[in-house]
């Protein structure tokens, strides 16, 4: 005779040491959507399913990758109506990809300009510095 065993259920706690994701931002992922609320026991604590584990790892990889909630909400939006293309998955990796080329363009502007100021600067004790006069400069001289 076989003996049936429910899922194994997760307190939050549990998902917050497997996924590495706070459990106030597990509430959080909640209270917008991108997680399915859990069931509650009786005593009211939530309790998870491995398909929540599962839901929640795919977005802690994808906020680690630097999606948007709302980028996420699409992925997710595919895969619970079963319509995942992997085409407009990867359209949206290439857009994505795009935008993390241009921050990482403007950082590299950014660590430019703070060398240019630093460089300037001659670390002394007198009243005058490069760094300020330069902050207070205006726009576009």
């Amino acid at each position: 005779m076989s003996r049936v065993t429910s899922p194994r259920a997760y307190p939050i706690g549990a998902m917050s040491r497997e996924t590495g994701v706070n459990i106030e931002t597990i509430r959080y992922y909640e209270k917008i959507g991108l997680m399915p609320r859990p069931d509650r026991t009786p005593g009211g604590n939530r309790q998870y399913t491995h398909d929540h584990l599962k839901r929640l790892s795919f977005i802690r990889k994808s906020r680690d990758l630097g999606f948007s909630i709302a980028e996420i909400r699409s992925l997710l939006g595919m895969v619970d109506q079963q319509e995942v293309s992997c085409g407009e998955v990867h359209r949206m990796t290439l857009l994505h990809l795009a935008a993390v080329r241009d921050k990482i363009a403007a950082l590299r502007r950014l660590e430019t300009a703070l060398e240019s100021m630093a460089a300037k600067c001659a670390r002394g004790d007198v009243p005058e510095c490069p760094v300020i006069d330069t902050l207070f400069e205006k726009a576009g001289a």
